[in-house]
């Protein structure tokens, strides 16, 4: 799974602030509006129905908001620092640093698991955490991340 089709450097984000998960979810679904050009109120009713299943916080820093959305033809995500760490009650009570937005289509819901799988792979080392923590702007966050998938 290429990382960086899904998630274009225009799409990353760094020092967003939130006091809260749902106030984060508010946010990030405004962010996904402006930049796939999709309904804000949407998107948000989306993630909240998703967020109310059970957290998206997988734990480490990162939670991973996603929600089908009628009209998406591929999947598409938004990659964002907190300026300050979001309890999304991750499943290992970590606060969130990093969340990851995946949006996609009715039919393409077998497609989150892959770009999931395709995150958690890139997470699992600390040096790649630490690297992305010390991230001065939001294209060096990217080139962090997206380092061995772009190869």
């Amino acid at each position: 799974m290429d990382l960086s089709t899904i998630i274009l450097p225009e799409h990353v984000f760094i020092g967003l602030s939130a006091p809260t998960k749902w106030r984060a979810l508010q946010m990030l679904s405004s962010k996904a509006a402006g930049c796939f050009d999709v309904d804000e109120g949407t998107v948000l009713r989306a993630l909240e129905a998703r967020e109310k299943l059970g957290t998206t916080g997988i734990g480490n820093g990162v939670a991973v908001p996603h929600a089908a959305i009628a009209g998406m033809t591929r999947p598409r995500g938004l990659m964002v620092r907190f300026a300050h760490a979001v309890d999304f009650e991750a499943i290992d009570d970590v606060p969130t640093e990093w969340a990851f937005v995946l949006l996609f289509g009715e039919q393409g819901r077998s497609d989150y698991l892959n770009v999931l799988a395709a995150i958690a792979r890139r997470l699992r080392t600390e040096d790649i955490l630490t690297a992305m923590r010390q991230a001065k702007s939001a294209d060096a966050l990217y080139s962090v991340f997206m380092f061995d998938t772009m190869r």
